[in-house]
């Protein structure tokens, strides 16, 4: 799971009318990403279970794929079986704690994130807070298509729309 540095900083062009609404879409054009780049992970130390094809990174955990970045306590990484076309390849990453994604447009942070590599799924969840230039938008779970560039936020959603300055 290419984990970001928890603090995805990404608002939407939503419209006033979703501010305080349980569910909101949301256009995420800088969260757009090509999955099939490598991706670098960082951290204090790193726990290897061959048992059940999973690696462990904790303290100050850094997974880098192209433009996003994605940080947090820890990172649980699960491979694909043995025998499948997957095999060996990460199939997800799980970050948990002080989670921050970033990409150059967007900022999100999270409780958690799941990354599901293959179908370009991050999910973010426990007090999710978005923000994009100055635009803010918070919930408790957001469900982002990378490769769609939407995303969907679920739980209380409120939203801050900030006009934009005169010259």
């Amino acid at each position: 799971m290419t984990v970001f540095r928890t603090g995805l900083v990404a608002l939407f062009l939503l419209l006033p009318a979703l501010a305080q609404a349980q569910g909101a879409n949301v256009a995420f054009g800088g969260l757009k990403h090509d999955s099939t780049l490598p991706v670098e992970v960082t951290s204090d130390q790193l726990n290897v279970n061959q048992a059940d094809g999973s690696a462990v990174f904790s303290g100050n955990v850094l997974v880098v794929q192209g433009d996003m970045r994605l940080s947090s306590e820890s990172v649980r990484v699960e491979y694909g079986a043995a025998g499948t076309e997957n095999a060996g390849r990460i199939a997800r990453m799980h970050a948990s704690g002080n989670v921050v994604m970033v990409t150059p447009q967007e900022a999100a942070e999270a409780d958690e994130a799941v990354y599901t590599i293959d179908s370009g799924s991050v999910v973010l969840t426990g007090n999710v807070i978005l923000t994009q230039e100055r635009n803010a938008l918070s919930g408790e779970r957001l469900v982002v298509d990378l490769n769609a560039g939407t995303g969907v936020m679920e739980g209380r959603v409120k939203t801050i729309f900030q006009p934009a300055p005169k010259e």
